[in-house]
């Protein structure tokens, strides 16, 4: 979780493959911890074939019963079937916008929304933003993106700082 938080959390992301990704994971994640899930990120980019979200949209049923089977990824039926919804209606928004990068961003009007974070109780589960995305994404066919889903995946790819005022962090993923 510490080199998680040190390379990768918070990093502002606009590579739509990238994007995916997180928002895969962090739908797998619903109701679970993101320790449970960052452990088989591995795993999961090997079934989920990277997580190209071309590839993934084209899963069929016997890949879906397929990926049911396997132990490295967490094995739920309607998170799994999610996923390659999810990769259909991302290659949707893709066509409408020419990128889900320029999509997502604009819900934080194109950059970073930073917080102030003094202690852990200062951290929000959702914010206005969030819950616009998670409406928006809803319409549009999105499944497991509610707007504390929508929050996570917005602090893990940047458009959210949420790391706290005394975070070495919060000055490094300013400056980029």
């Amino acid at each position: 979780m510490v080199l998680y938080h040190d390379k990768e959390w918070g990093v502002p992301v606009h590579d739509d493959r990238l994007i995916f990704e997180f928002l895969s994971l962090e739908a797998a994640q619903a109701g679970l911890s993101w320790h449970t899930v960052l452990k088989k990120k591995e795993n999961y980019r090997r079934a989920f074939e990277n997580f190209e979200p071309g590839k993934v949209a084209k899963f069929n049923q016997t890949k879906i019963e397929k990926l049911l089977e396997d132990p490295g990824i967490i094995r739920n039926r309607l998170k799994i079937e999610s996923t390659v919804n999810n990769a259909l209606r991302f290659l949707e928004v893709q066509k409408e916008f020419g990128s889900f990068s320029k999509y997502i961003w604009g819900f934080v009007g194109n950059k970073p929304r930073i917080n102030t974070i003094r202690r852990l109780a200062d951290y929000p589960a959702v914010s206005p933003e969030s819950d616009a995305l998670s409406k928006d994404l809803k319409k549009r066919g999105f499944k497991f993106m509610g707007s504390t889903i929508c929050y996570a995946h917005m602090q893990a790819t940047g458009l959210v700082n949420d790391h706290s005022l005394d975070c070495f962090r919060r000055k490094e993923i300013m400056a980029l």
